[in-house]
């Protein structure tokens, strides 16, 4: 089964959502404009019940089906970043140093569509749940929405969310049973020495040498302790000490990246991560602290909800277009908290070629907008169906 006709035919309605939110990007948890268009458009399209407010901006709304049965969750995050927009289109940005450089708006097309076509046809049993979530590229509005009781209060017993894959081709789906998506932490490190004169380091403690060694050793933690089948990064990404060449700083700072699949993996990264700095501290006698902010968890696919994923994207795909052991990510994604509450399943979608996720010169390509509204779609009919 292709693209379901009902929503190719709005197709040039959900080009238009998608570009009215690239043109006004909000950031983190202020999606406030952004969540009264999507407020607006589902009055529109009947459905049964709207919850604004949730995780300060997010939106919950429900389509219920033809009878009782269960509640699916489908998801799609709505904040933009804090980029300075390079494509020249017509719907740019009109908000200076912001713009959807990750394509949250065609994720927020995306289930718009699908849910206009579930408002109207209810072909299935049980309850749709849509989860319109800020701040997940900051602040994990995902996390917070399943604090305040979304799954709960909507009694939602299985969720699924989508990504857009630039330079994967136009309509191909992604998806792997188990990790799909690493955790991420980042540790802020602050040396601490003696400043003085360059000339004279013997009266000084040198920040500047203990970083170097800090820096050097932590890039053994994973070829020396982590096993080579356990994937996994640290990189570090900042190193900033001294105002001159004749001056010994007083102190300087470095950050890094740590990012896992495993749990267990995670937490060995954390311990030998502040055993270095510690001991590497003690060694060249300066003080050092770390502070180490635990992130997003890794993104874990349930098996069986994978399969199941992956069987309606070969509906719409088509066989040859859908890879359901592919390649995890090292980058992180805060659906990673609504995969912990419920069982459910991450995929990526393919756009086709064009600039990479969080480049300048991004853009959501409005193609793919009815493949991943009829997977969507599909994912309620298929997993709800109506008796008989």
């Amino acid at each position: 089964m292709p693209v379901l006709n009902r929503i190719a035919s709005y197709a040039g309605e959900m080009k238009g959502w998608r570009q009215h939110i690239h043109a006004r990007p909000e950031l983190e948890f202020n999606c406030h404009e952004t969540a009264a268009f999507i407020v607006e458009r589902l009055r529109e399209f009947g459905v049964d019940e709207i919850h604004e407010g949730i995780a300060k901006s997010g939106v919950v709304a429900i389509i219920k089906g033809r009878g009782a049965g269960p509640v699916i969750g489908l998801r799609a995050d709505m904040d933009a970043l804090p980029i300075t927009e390079l494509t020249g289109a017509d719907h740019a940005s009109t908000v200076p140093g912001r713009m959807h450089a990750c394509g949250h708006d065609g994720h927020v097309a995306m289930l718009l569509g699908a849910a206009k076509y579930l408002a109207e046809t209810r072909n299935f049993v049980g309850d749709v749940a849509l989860l319109f979530q800020p701040a997940e590229e900051d602040g994990g509005g995902g996390e917070v929405m399943v604090k305040e009781g979304v799954m709960d209060r909507f009694n939602i017993a299985r969720v699924f969310g989508i990504h857009n894959a630039p330079n994967l081709a136009l309509g191909n789906f992604q998806t792997t049973p188990g990790p799909i998506m690493a955790s991420v932490d980042t540790a802020w490190v602050t040396v601490t020495g003696r400043g003085g004169h360059a000339a004279t380091p013997h009266e000084c403690v040198d920040p500047v040498v203990a970083i170097v060694a800090m820096v050097q050793a932590v890039q053994t933690i994973i070829p020396r302790n982590v096993y080579a089948l356990d994937e996994a990064v640290i990189s570090v990404t900042m190193i900033n000490a001294g105002s001159a060449s004749n001056i010994i700083p007083e102190s300087g700072t470095f950050a890094a990246t740590i990012r896992a699949f495993r749990p267990d993996v995670r937490d060995l990264l954390k311990k030998r991560f502040l055993e270095i700095v510690s001991g590497t501290a003690t060694a060249f006698g300066v003080d050092a602290e770390v502070n180490y902010e635990w992130g997003y968890p890794a993104t874990i696919n349930d098996e069986k909800e994978t399969e199941f994923a992956a069987s309606v994207a070969r509906e719409i795909s088509g066989d040859a277009a859908v890879n359901d052991q592919s390649n995890r990510e090292m980058g992180s994604e805060d659906f990673s908290y609504m995969l912990e509450a419920r069982p459910g399943s991450y995929l990526f979608l393919g756009i086709g070629p064009g600039a990479g996720l969080h480049h300048p010169a991004y853009d959501f390509n409005d193609e793919a907008a009815p493949i991943g509204a009829s997977f969507l779609a599909r994912l309620v009919e298929k997993s709800q169906p109506i008796p008989g």
